[in-house]
């Protein structure tokens, strides 16, 4: 099943018993379906620049307009090497005629400065940055692949809305570390959209050891402040009760349940990691493509 849309651009919570080898399939199951995102994402790319090179500007129409260089999943967009756009077949058409050079990403990235240099530097390459995925109503991360041809950039990326594994690990430990310096301040951060802890399907929660009240959780703020102990995925599984177990020694836990992803809002596997800090259970998890 194909797990995200696709956009062509001329641009934890909370288990089951723990599996150890769930967060490597989980990880696999991502890599996969990434690959075959990204294949088709080249292919069009290479589809769209050989038209360009035949046809030139003859072809901007034909990656406008529904047809062989666009569907419901993929476009084309194609940048000058002067940084004005020349077409789109997505929602930047609207940017045609326009000089976007120092265009930002919802971080305050500069990627169409970064993708012309590269563009002039090597004549090829990849640009990562976050935009807004229309179908999800949510910044993603996006990959976009580029080619140049003649003065011109064709191009071509899909969204990576799903994060891996080794993310929210990453994740884990940077909550880790804020909540054993500033446990109410990293609380306050956990739940704020824009406190650094809420990125695409990733997210922290935290639920406390002895009264399992729910401190943090930045996908629901609705459960803040509720007993979550008896708390049941999709499935039927008291699973805020396997990760108590899990989490009363040193190491990380990982637990494996059904939950609902914030990014496709369809539910799918999960594998959080939990790790208890003081008197804390701090989690993050990574979602399944399956």
């Amino acid at each position: 099943m194909k797990y995200r849309f696709l956009k062509v651009a001329a641009c934890i919570m909370l288990s089951g018993a723990a599996i150890v080898t769930a967060p490597l399939a989980a990880a696999q199951s991502n890599v996969s379906a990434e690959a075959a995102d990204s294949a088709a994402a080249k292919a069009l790319l290479e589809r769209a620049a050989a038209r360009y090179r035949t046809d030139g500007e003859g072809a901007l129409g034909a990656f406008s307009r529904a047809g062989e260089f666009l569907t419901d999943d993929l476009y084309v967009y194609v940048l000058g090497l002067d940084g004005v756009m020349k077409a789109s077949g997505g929602p930047s058409v609207t940017l045609v005629g326009r000089n976007i050079t120092d265009l930002k990403d919802s971080d305050g990235k500069s990627f169409i400065r970064e993708m012309l240099e590269g563009a002039k530097a090597n004549g090829s390459g990849t640009v990562k940055y976050r935009w807004l995925n229309r179908q999800h109503g949510k910044v993603e991360q996006k990959v976009v692949y580029y080619q140049t041809v003649g003065d011109s950039i064709v191009a071509v990326g899909y969204y990576i809305p799903f994060a891996s594994a080794e993310q929210a690990k990453a994740m884990l430990w940077r909550a880790v570390h804020e909540i054993k310096q500033d446990p109410q301040e990293a609380i306050r951060r956990f739940n704020d959209l824009n406190g650094g802890f809420v990125q695409d399907d990733l997210y922290v929660f935290v639920i406390g050891a002895d009264d399992m009240k729910m401190y943090a959780h930045g996908a629901q703020p609705r459960v803040i402040g509720k007993y979550a102990r008896d708390l049941r995925d999709a499935a039927g599984k008291l699973f805020v009760q396997d990760m108590l177990r899990q989490t009363k020694g040193d190491d990380v836990a990982a637990v494996e349940y059904l939950w609902r992803n914030p990014v496709t809002q369809k539910t799918a596997k999960k594998t959080t990691f939990a790790k208890r800090t003081g008197n804390y259970i701090v989690g993050v998890g990574a979602y399944s493509a399956e």
